[in-house]
């Protein structure tokens, strides 16, 4: 029996702590009956209760849930249709085209987004930032759709054609039903990527539009209450509800190996 490396375990458990323990903390000290964050007091749920009546906070959370469903929503049909045609049609460019946002730094591509909305002499607004996050959304939803596509059984799309379907019938009734859970979990990925964005945010949304990451920032800037914790922490809730669905329906994204429907 081979001996696993227990210096490879040391160095992925001290990686790991570095990573988790500040969201443990964050999570704890959500509950701290205390403004400050230097000593635990108590138990507490008021910071939750005054999240609720912050209306400025609700406000940020409301825009960022529009963007994210805007996004999320146009990103998913732009994206199913990049992924069909990245895996049917094996165009060069087209990959180039698509998966290029992912690739570059964010705050290049915030940079580049809002000198091209000045060019166009365009206001900056929640308009901006949701035609912004769908840029950078396409090319994660392709990347899913693309995998299932990978994963699924071309003979039935050549039996429906074969039994008089056209093109777009057999993609309506039998490509499309076999990668919905693959377009799904696209869209939810996008959901998350851009309700959780700050920089390209930052760079597009122009003044007197606040989403909630730039409302936990301005925030911060003063000091890490107990109330920015129990926002972060619901958002840091929602976000992995939302990857844990979008695993369970697209096995790839975290590197299972997905079984052909």
């Amino acid at each position: 029996m081979r001996r696993r490396p227990l210096g490879l375990w040391l160095a992925a458990a001290v990686g790991y702590a570095f990573l988790y323990i500040p969201l443990v903390i964050v999570v704890a000290y959500s509950f701290n009956n205390s403004r400050l964050n230097a000593e635990w007091v108590g138990f507490t749920l008021d910071w939750y209760d005054k999240l609720a009546h912050n209306e400025e906070m609700l406000a940020a959370a409301g825009n960022s849930l529009l963007i994210a469903l805007v996004a999320s929503l146009v990103s998913t049909a732009l994206g199913t249709m990049a992924g069909v045609a990245m895996y049917r049609y094996r165009l060069r460019l087209l990959p180039v085209l698509v998966l290029t946002p992912i690739a570059i730094p964010e705050i290049l591509m915030g940079v580049a987004l809002l000198i091209f909305f000045v060019l166009l002499n365009f206001t900056l607004g929640l308009v901006s930032v949701a035609l912004a996050h769908i840029a950078f959304c396409v090319g994660f939803v392709a990347i899913v759709v693309r995998s299932r596509l990978a994963g699924m059984d071309e003979s039935l799309t050549e039996a429906a054609r074969d039994c008089g379907a056209t093109p777009v019938e057999a993609f309506r009734y039998v490509t499309l039903p076999l990668i919905m859970p693959g377009v799904v979990a696209g869209a939810l990925m996008a959901f998350t990527l851009s309700i959780d964005d700050f920089v390209i945010t930052f760079f597009t949304a122009g003044a007197g539009t606040v989403t909630l990451p730039l409302q936990i920032y301005s925030m911060i800037k003063i000091a890490v209450t107990p109330e920015v914790n129990a926002v972060s922490t619901l958002l840091m809730l929602l976000t992995l509800a939302l990857i844990i669905i979008a695993s369970r329906l697209a096995p790839s994204l975290l590197g299972n190996q997905e079984e052909k429907p």
